[in-house]
């Protein structure tokens, strides 16, 4: 009997900004899996000394990363070597491109693009055993593992998040409707895919992307004379660091408790935040670190109170799932704030776990930092909680072994 042998692919794999996909492969493989590895790009090197990043860095299966030419002619030795199928599931791929409600005008090239890449990557892991694949992302590599299943014969899934499904969505219907399964990262992403494509329960289980409690000790919070104030996240208009910069600023002009504010994160806002710093009170104590590795933002994790994710829907439509870094914090023992958004929600409950401002709010969330100045025990008991719920619900291992239980039932593992 064939061992069960899953493909796992993303964007980029392994990448220093999805640790979520990488943990997850790597306590499946804790759990006895035989998890192989795709990467639409080129993955990240040097992510750690010579350890399982990087050997799962050396061992990936890079698509488009290895170039046009060579793409063109992996897909061609496909094409050659499986005729029928292949013509199948081009054939397939350009309907889609050509008709699906859910490509736009520009997209469709990118589509039959992708379409031709999976027929490339069906080309290289061909003779490595593979049973099943599943993509994190479900924009590009789902519409990418998609196709390379239909071109080997296989069954597939994903696991959307949220840029790859609000602005960049692609062929969801087309995917929720083939998949033999998704994994759900809230029960908020439950409910959008029943709304779209209405499918049992069992086939939309409901999987956390966890934290290993284990790799992350929760830890006091500091008391010093200020209150330490941390942020983490990618510079764009959705995570709300613009909010909180401003409300840093309210306190410090009002003359409210001493607070510093520390953010962490590069992107397309950067220079729009240091233009806002600069037009801050100099009483303001405010600090923009740019790109920081996961061990770094560990660190200011102990030197922090408060963790603050003030995330708000973007104009685009952009929003948050259920960010990692708010876990991360939650496991360190922080209290934290977040914008209201439904699925935070699942992870957060206001006053219990954390305090849930109004997406974006910067009244609320100056007040909510004012009251967590003058009151450092219940920054102590919010950090506890968050601590508590993260081990009942969001633990890595208790959620991988929820993904190798759907794989089990399913007959792919």
């Amino acid at each position: 009997m064939t061992r069960p042998r899953v493909l796992y692919m993303s964007g980029t794999l392994p990448v220093r900004s999805e640790t979520f996909v990488y943990r997850e492969i790597l306590a499946l493989r804790s759990l006895g899996l035989d998890v192989r590895t795709a990467s639409v790009h080129a993955p990240t090197h040097g992510l750690d000394d010579d350890g399982p990043l990087s050997q799962m860095a050396n061992e990936t299966t890079e698509i488009y990363s290895k170039g046009k030419l060579a793409l063109i002619k992996d897909m061609a030795i496909e094409l050659l070597s499986h005729p029928i199928r292949s013509i199948g599931t081009m054939t397939r791929c350009k309907l889609d491109a050509l008709f699906s409600g859910e490509v736009k005008l520009a997209r469709k090239p990118k589509v039959i693009w992708q379409g031709m890449a999976a027929l490339a990557l069906a080309r290289r892991v061909r003779g490595n055993g593979i049973t099943h694949i599943h993509a994190h992302m479900a924009h590009v590599p789902t519409t990418i593992a998609m196709y390379a299943a239909m071109q080997l014969d296989l069954s597939f899934s994903f696991t959307g998040h949220a840029n790859d499904l609000f602005p960049n969505r692609t062929l969801l219907s087309e995917k929720l409707r083939r998949a033999a399964w998704v994994n759900c990262i809230s029960h908020w992403h439950r409910g959008l895919y029943q709304s779209i494509v209405t499918r049992p329960e069992s086939d939309y289980p409901v999987v956390r992307c966890g934290v290993d409690t284990n790799a992350y000790e929760a830890t006091p919070s500091p008391h010093g004379d200020r209150l330490e104030v941390l942020s983490v996240g990618r510079l764009v208009e959705k995570k709300g660091m613009d909010v909180l910069l401003r409300s840093a600023g309210e306190i410090a002009k009002a003359g409210g408790p001493k607070l510093r504010v520390r953010i962490a994160g590069g992107g397309p806002q950067m220079d729009q935040l240091r233009e806002l710093v600069d037009l801050l009170p100099p009483t303001a104590e405010v600090e923009l670190l740019g790109d920081t590795d996961n061990d770094t933002v560990m660190k200011l994790m102990t030197e922090a109170d408060v963790f603050a994710l003030p995330c708000r829907v973007a104009q685009s439509g952009d929003r948050d799932g259920i960010p990692v870094v708010l876990m991360e914090a939650m496991a360190r023992g922080r209290c934290v704030i977040s914008g209201d958004l439904e699925t935070i929600r699942e992870l957060i409950e206001h006053e219990v776990s954390g305090i849930m401002i109004p997406p974006g709010d910067q009244s609320s969330l100056t007040k909510a930092l004012v009251e967590l100045a003058k009151d450092r025990d219940r920054v102590d008991a919010l950090g506890m909680a968050a601590r508590r719920r993260i081990e009942e619900e969001f633990d890595l291992t208790l959620n991988a072994r929820r993904i190798l239980d759907t794989m089990r039932e399913r007959g792919v593992a």
